[in-house]
């Protein structure tokens, strides 16, 4: 039973690889209101090479916090076009303190990777990803 619960609760996320600058990296996708509102939380770790990419339907003014998030992270937010718009470090929280971490314009998709990742591999604004495997169908 435990098993079948494990799958339905987390069978709505795939991984995909996509390229940013001249890293690759494995990425879970969150494209449901319900997988983009879990995220990351109750994670105790997010391995280096690794991330989540939000995926939303239009471009728009993206805020994110990081309730019951325990590790910290990064974010990245793309336009349309997959170009960077903004980058943000985010802790968790501390007591029920909950910071927002807002795009600086509308953007279609947010990366969450481990904290100072994108410093650590040079990606600012600008940097444009790409999917690996062309099988996502994606605006």
């Amino acid at each position: 039973m435990r098993w079948i619960i494990f799958f339905v609760l987390f069978s709505h996320l795939s991984a995909e690889q996509i390229r940013i600058g001249k890293e690759v990296l494995t990425v879970e996708i969150a494209d449901t209101r319900a997988s983009r509102a879990k995220g990351l939380m109750g994670r105790k770790e997010l391995p280096d090479g690794h991330g989540m990419l939000f995926i939303y339907d239009k471009p728009q003014r993206l805020v994110f916090w990081m309730k019951n998030t325990l590790i910290p992270l990064s974010i990245a937010f793309f336009d349309e076009d997959k170009e960077v718009i903004n980058i943000l470090d985010m802790d968790p929280p501390v007591g029920s303190n909950q910071i927002r971490y807002r795009s600086t314009a509308p953007a279609l998709y947010a990366l969450e990777v481990p904290q100072g990742w994108f410093e650590k591999h040079h990606i600012e604004r600008g940097a444009k990803f790409s999917f690996l495997d062309q099988t996502v169908q994606v605006q």
